[in-house]
């Protein structure tokens, strides 16, 4: 692999990691006592009464639950992007896994997270 692609692949990975978070920051605090680790915000309520005070409420904790499998998929993404990351930093980068064969570049182009090469991920 050419340095060039490196740099290409480590800025890639670089800029979905920015846009992750970004995307995090909207719902969700990072919690600063466990790296990596997003916590989802629970909707705060005014009290008061009647019916549509209660269905708003309703409507807010169901957006809640909706949002936690997200924050979680994307918590996993960003650690997939710090461990390729990590493996450029090391010099170990583009190679499976598995059989610890080359990653194609192709691959690496469409999804710079690889773990595998296509062979061991089927």
């Amino acid at each position: 692999m050419t340095k060039k692609l490196l740099k290409e692949l480590k800025e890639k990975l670089e800029k979905q990691k920015s846009e992750i978070e970004n995307h995090l920051q909207k719902f969700a605090t990072e919690d600063k006592k466990l790296k990596g680790d997003w916590d989802t915000r629970y909707p705060k309520f005014n009290g008061g009464t009647g019916s549509q005070i209660l269905e708003d409420a309703a409507d807010q904790v169901e957006e809640y639950i909706t949002l936690l499998p997200l924050e979680h998929n994307l918590e996993l993404r960003i650690q997939s992007i710090n461990k390729a990351l990590e493996k450029i930093k090391k010099g170990n980068y583009g190679k499976c896994e598995k059989c610890k064969k080359k990653i194609s570049e192709e691959r690496l182009k469409i999804y710079p997270e690889a773990k595998t090469c296509g062979k061991c991920e089927k």
